[in-house]
């Protein structure tokens, strides 16, 4: 849908969880709040030693900030039952005062992963145990008395799960594959892939925001109800025109959503920008 115009109401930031420079770290979240933003998206590796845990260090910026949003983005499934998962995030959202979003994927990095003690999964299996997860995760978190799942990858079996969350948590599914656009479109709440590097390329989106569409219409859903969010690596140039390459990823690429890495350099400056300045532009110029 090139030239689409969207109503761009959320703009974030994506956070590394380094350990190097704590207090730099934290300070990020902090000035995300402080400026406005709506998400601090962080990424979820726990077998990266010089990361921070994801968990522990959203739980930590939850009890220092008033409003910004908290994402994992995307969560590391394999080390992270479903079960727990979804009691971690119901817990957290009710203690931020229904603040969280969870990032969802399949896995990756498997030599890793299994370092840890989690499993090594195929990309057959590691999709398969996605599609299970979610089942799992909903079940926890829409008020089911007695869970009960029995899959090839998790057993749940006379679970009694709470407390419920404080909103309606989304599942936003980090996709890429064919697959896994199908099962966003008949399961996620929204689209979460990364643009640059060797992520997406603009040229790709168009056909995969289409298969999302397919899937959805397919599953009776109207495909509006899938929020479309995006990380974006970096904004290239000058800060003149950090405005227009969001604006050009919200309206010709259909992103309702943009979560923006911090740079190294400056980092809270930029976020201090981004909020301020960037964020009302971009939103000013893309509402229908």
């Amino acid at each position: 849908m090139s030239g689409q115009t969207v109503r761009v109401t959320e703009i974030g930031i994506f956070v590394v969880p380094s350990a190097n420079d704590p207090d730099l770290t934290i300070r990020q979240a902090l000035a995300a709040d402080a400026a406005g933003l709506d998400y601090i998206g962080v990424q979820d590796h726990p077998y990266q030693r010089r990361f921070f845990d994801t968990w522990t260090f959203l739980s930590y910026v939850a009890g220092r900030t008033g409003s910004v949003r908290m994402l994992t983005d995307v969560v590391n499934l394999p080390l992270r039952p479903p079960s727990m998962l979804a009691k971690s995030a119901a817990s957290l959202d009710v203690l931020s005062g229904g603040r969280v979003e969870i990032g969802i994927g399949a896995g990756g990095f498997w030599d890793a992963v299994a370092a840890m003690g989690g499993p090594r999964r195929s990309p057959r299996e590691s999709v398969d145990a996605l599609e299970e997860a979610i089942a799992i995760i909903r079940d926890f978190w829409d008020g089911a008395e007695v869970i009960r799942r029995d899959g090839v990858h998790y057993q749940v079996v006379g679970a009694k799960p709470g407390p419920p969350p404080a909103h309606r948590i989304g599942l936003w599914i980090g996709a890429y594959g064919p697959r896994m656009l199908r099962i966003t479109g008949r399961l996620g709440d929204a689209w979460l892939p990364s643009l640059g590097g060797h992520y997406l390329q603009p040229s790709d989106v168009a056909p995969m925001q289409a298969a999302i569409d397919d899937a959805a219409r397919a599953a009776g859903r109207d495909p509006s109800e899938i929020k479309r969010a995006i990380n974006v690596m970096a904004l290239d140039g000058e800060p003149s025109g950090w405005a227009d390459q969001l604006v050009a990823i919200a309206t010709e690429l259909r992103f309702e959503t943009l979560l923006v890495g911090t740079p190294t350099d400056a980092p809270l400056d930029f976020i201090r920008r981004l909020g301020e300045e960037i964020a009302p532009e971009v939103r000013s110029r893309t509402t229908d």
